[in-house]
């Protein structure tokens, strides 16, 4: 809320360096929709591996921890939640999951704010949804056992208007459309952590923001990459940039460029490791493509699809499939008979 007092987020100074990120994130982002019309099945095996670190990960900031054969079978729902810890995977799991198949159709909202945070702890005993009814300041403990107070979050009374006003303003600068729009969600998740407006499940529920409104902003990559696990890995400049950004935020004398930077720098690590990860699927799917190819080649005419799963054990039906069709379609090899026990027979060029 104090970060948009009016359109141009006074706080933050647009150096050269933070255009440059920018400018760097609107490249990727072009490149990302190309990879998702080159390399869907790539794509579908980063997807799988994502969702479940993003709920390991960002649990496991907060101290929630679970068994990862426990966590998998969570993810894929072959399971029910059995601990407190399970319990807290298993809300941000459905979360998760909401803000990936239905992003387009969510608005945002105080409201949809709440619902999220109510699903987030659906499977606890603790009731979510409501704002926080008593003050939870950050509050840093040292090795002695003295605390300190780190920041003053905003007091329960004035949490609701707070909120209300965040979102209003958010909405007038997205709307407005002078501001890049990854500033606006930085802006947007610092001053939520600094409301602090639930009692618990503030960091969780800021990385689940974070996910959704990068969709609106049709930047994707946390569909593919966990966002969560690249915030776990650099959680030490996670909470010293948020630090450094919340000082004076009350009086709206802060700066938002340490953690605007560390949000970019985020977003531009998630794209490398994306295009990283593409290429190497790639690669090892173009391999593996080249061994059926082999295959068929060596093998005499009148081959079935276990003769080459013979040969290629490391290889799916599903990819020796795709790899039949498409010899099929350029007039290679012809199938006489369907399903496994087809023979397929060699054409000539």
């Amino acid at each position: 809320m104090k970060s948009f007092e009016d359109e141009r987020l006074p706080p933050l100074s647009l150096t050269h360096e933070l255009m440059g990120s920018l400018a760097r994130l609107h490249e990727c982002r072009g490149r990302e929709q190309l990879y998702a019309q080159q390399a869907r099945q790539a794509l579908d095996t980063l997807k799988e591996v994502a969702v479940i670190r993003s709920a390991e990960s960002s649990n496991r900031i907060e101290g929630v921890e679970a068994a990862p054969n426990r966590i998998k079978k969570l993810m894929e729902e072959s399971t029910g939640p059995e601990t407190r810890s399970e319990q807290a995977i298993a809300g941000y799991r459905d979360v998760l999951n909401t803000i990936h198949n239905r992003h387009e159709d969510i608005g945002f909202s105080p409201g949809i704010v709440r619902q999220f945070h109510r699903d987030l702890f659906k499977y606890t005993s603790r009731r979510g949804g409501d704002w926080k009814s008593t003050s939870n300041d950050i509050i840093e403990e040292h090795p002695d056992g003295t605390e300190v107070v780190r920041f003053e979050t905003v007091p329960p009374h004035r949490t609701p208007e707070y909120m209300e006003a965040l979102h209003e303003r958010f909405e007038r600068a997205w709307i407005e459309s002078d501001v890049d729009p990854l500033l606006l969600i930085s802006a947007y998740v610092l001053d939520f952590l600094c409301i602090h407006p639930f009692r618990d499940g503030n960091g969780r529920m800021a990385r689940l923001l974070t996910l959704l409104l990068l969709y609106k902003a049709e930047y994707e990559v946390g569909r593919y990459i966990s966002l969560e696990k690249l915030v776990e890995d650099s959680r030490e400049s996670y909470y010293d940039t948020l630090y450094a950004s919340s000082q004076g935020w009350h009086e709206s004398e802060h700066d938002l460029n340490p953690w605007t930077d560390y949000f970019l720098g985020t977003l531009l690590a998630a794209y490398k490791e994306f295009e990283d990860r593409v290429g190497e699927l790639r690669t090892q799917r173009g391999a593996k493509t080249q061994r059926i190819l082999d295959a068929v080649e060596e093998l005499p005419d009148g081959f079935k699809t276990r003769d080459v799963e013979d040969r290629c054990p490391s290889v799916s039906r599903s990819l020796i499939r795709k790899v039949f069709e498409d010899l099929k379609e350029q007039g290679k090899i012809k199938a006489e008979g369907r399903g496994p026990a087809a023979v397929w027979r060699k054409l000539d060029d």
